[in-house]
């Protein structure tokens, strides 16, 4: 039996709240961001779901942020 993975309740909820429902290699994108700062995962899940994040809405970009750091596995 292999352990939950930590990270599945954040991306449930960035594809619950947000809309952005990542593919199994866009959450590695994500995940390997992660300790470069909450910035680099939200420019990783623009990447990922083929984005222009500079073009991206401020509330889009801020409404991914909240959410990758509401769920940030503890």
């Amino acid at each position: 039996m292999s352990a939950p993975d930590p990270y599945e309740p954040m991306f449930s909820a960035l594809c619950r709240e947000v809309g952005y429902c990542l593919h199994e290699k866009g959450q590695k994108r994500v995940i390997a961001a992660l300790p470069n700062g909450l910035d680099a995962a939200v420019r990783a899940v623009f990447a990922a779901e083929g984005v222009d994040e500079p073009n991206a809405p401020g509330d889009v970009k801020r409404a991914v942020r909240e959410c990758l750091k509401a769920n940030l596995p503890a």
